[in-house]
């Protein structure tokens, strides 16, 4: 796997989740593993190499589903995806599809003790921080998915002050980008940078207040 300078996303990148969408099947995958390799996986890796020192060591996720449990057996997935983690399930996030790219940053799934410390925060004097740094995420263009409860938590009273905030169970901002010619020059990498640097501050509380998954003082 190559960790030289970062060129930018080919447009063969785009391509290949364009050509997989027509034949998710494992002897397509066989005869088209290089191209990925080439194309989407060393490219990434050159990417979160070159933002390493800043935000942390970067995991790239795999390209195959785990079909285990799912009706649907196609065995790739239809985006490549780079994650740097700060605590279970909060940190940053980078994704390449036939859609273009995405940047994202943030607690994008609830685990263990996660949502119960989230919720403590909020009501014990952080909503009124958390709230400005949400707000300041959607005047600078970020869409928020906070995967938020129809209902109310419960024994959260319907007037609450901070109701909108309680009922989030994971708290992202998220970019897309159409596939355009920048995203195969070095753009990419200062639009990476860019947006996880305007997503910190979100991020690096969410890692303070929401956590590992699992609660420390059990363990042993």
């Amino acid at each position: 796997m190559t960790t030289t300078r970062f060129e930018g996303l080919p447009v063969e990148a785009f391509e290949f989740y364009d050509a997989l969408a027509a034949d998710n099947t494992r002897a397509w995958w066989k005869s088209h593993k290089s191209d990925y390799e080439q194309a989407v996986r060393d490219p990434l890796t050159a990417l979160l190499s070159e933002l390493a020192a800043e935000f942390g060591d970067a995991h790239l996720f795999r390209p195959h589903r785990d079909t285990r449990f799912s009706k649907d057996k196609s065995p790739l997935k239809d985006h490549q995806g780079g994650f740097i983690g700060l605590e279970d399930a909060v940190g940053y996030y980078v994704q390449v599809s036939a859609a273009g790219l995405m940047v994202a940053g943030g607690w994008y799934a609830p685990q263990g003790h996660q949502v119960a410390r989230y919720r403590d925060a909020v009501d014990s004097g952080h909503a009124d921080h958390l709230r400005s740094l949400v707000t300041k995420l959607e005047r600078q263009g970020w869409e928020i998915d906070g995967q938020p409860l129809k209902t109310r938590p419960r024994g959260v009273d319907a007037d609450h002050p901070n109701l909108d905030l309680l009922r989030f169970r994971a708290l992202i901002g998220l970019r897309t980008y159409a596939v355009e010619p920048w995203l195969g020059t070095r753009k990419t990498l200062t639009v990476v940078r860019n947006g996880w640097r305007q997503l910190r501050p979100l991020t690096e509380w969410l890692a303070d207040h929401v956590g590992p998954a699992a609660d420390p003082a059990l363990e042993p």
